[in-house]
C-alpha cells in the first residue's frame, strides 16, 4: 500500500491490487494540491472525516463522477446524499464502528474538534479514520487537538502509521502534536494541515520527535509505502 500526500490533510492510498482510496479530498481550492492531482482518474472509496469545507472538498464531485464509496460519519452520510450521492454508495456509520468496503476496512474514532458542512448545517461530530489494507493500518487524525484516549487508540488498533495535525490555530500544533505521538505508541507519522494557509504555523521541524518515530515528511504529490 501506498500513500500519497496531496497537501493539507488530502491523501491517496493506493493497496497492492489496484484499489484507490482519497481521505478528505480537497483538490480543488487548495493550493498546495499538485495541479496533476486536481481531478482524479478514478476513485473507488472516499473517506472524509468530518464537514468543514476543507475536508469535503471535492467528495460530491468525485463520487458522482466516478461512483466512489464515501464513508463517513452518520449526519455527514446523510448530508452526501441529499448533496446528490448514491444513497446505496454511502457507508454511514459512527464512532467505535467499521465498514469493509471491498476489503479495505475503515474504522471511526474520536477526535476533538468542531463540525458543519459546507453550506452551514449540521454535519454531525469530527471523527478519525483508520483505513486497514494489505495487513496495514493507517491512523488519520483528522482535525483535532491532542486528548488523552489516543493512548486507547494505539492500544486498541496499533496503527503502522499515523497522520497527524500539526499545524495550530485549527488543529494541534507541533507541541500537542509532539505528545500525540508518545501517547499513540506509533513508528512512523506523517504531518499534515500545516503550510497551506499563512494562520498555519506548524511546521515538522518544530516537532519534538519521541525516540524510536521516524518522521515521515513529504512535499505535496510525495508518496511513501506503508
Amino acid at each position: 500500500m501506498e500513500l500519497t500526500w496531496l497537501g493539507h490533510a488530502s491523501f491517496r492510498l493506493d493497496t497492492a491490487d489496484g484499489k484507490r482510496i482519497y481521505i478528505d479530498p480537497f483538490l480543488n481550492g487548495n493550493p498546495k494540491c499538485p495541479e496533476d492531482e486536481k481531478q482524479p482518474e478514478r476513485a473507488d472509496v472516499i473517506g472524509v472525516t468530518h464537514g468543514h469545507g476543507d475536508h469535503v472538498g471535492d467528495t460530491v464531485d468525485i463520487a458522482k463522477k466516478h461512483g466512489s464509496t464515501v464513508v463517513a460519519l452518520v449526519e455527514l452520510g446523510g448530508w452526501f446524499t441529499k448533496q446528490g450521492v448514491d444513497e446505496d454508495k454511502v457507508r454511514a456509520a459512527n464512532k467505535g464502528g467499521s465498514t469493509d468496503v471491498d476489503g479495505v476496512r475503515f474504522t471511526f474514532v474520536n477526535a476533538h474538534h468542531s463540525g458543519g458542512t459546507p453550506d452551514g448545517g449540521y454535519g454531525g461530530e469530527p471523527a478519525g479514520i483508520i483505513v486497514t489494507a494489505d495487513g496495514k493500518k493507517v491512523y488519520f487524525a483528522g482535525d483535532t487537538c491532542v486528548f488523552g484516549d489516543m493512548q486507547l487508540i494505539g492500544r486498541i488498533y496499533e496503527p503502522d502509521v499515523a497522520v497527524l495535525p500539526i499545524g495550530d490555530f485549527y488543529t494541534m500544533g507541533p507541541k500537542e502534536a509532539s505528545v500525540a505521538m508518545e501517547l499513540l505508541g506509533v513508528k512512523r507519522v506523517v504531518p499534515c494541515h500545516w503550510g497551506t494557509f499563512g494562520l498555519l504555523t506548524g511546521t515538522p521541524d518544530q516537532l519534538d520527535v519521541p525516540a524510536g518515530v521516524t518522521l515521515e515528511t513529504m512535499e505535496p504529490g510525495g508518496t511513501i509505502p506503508v
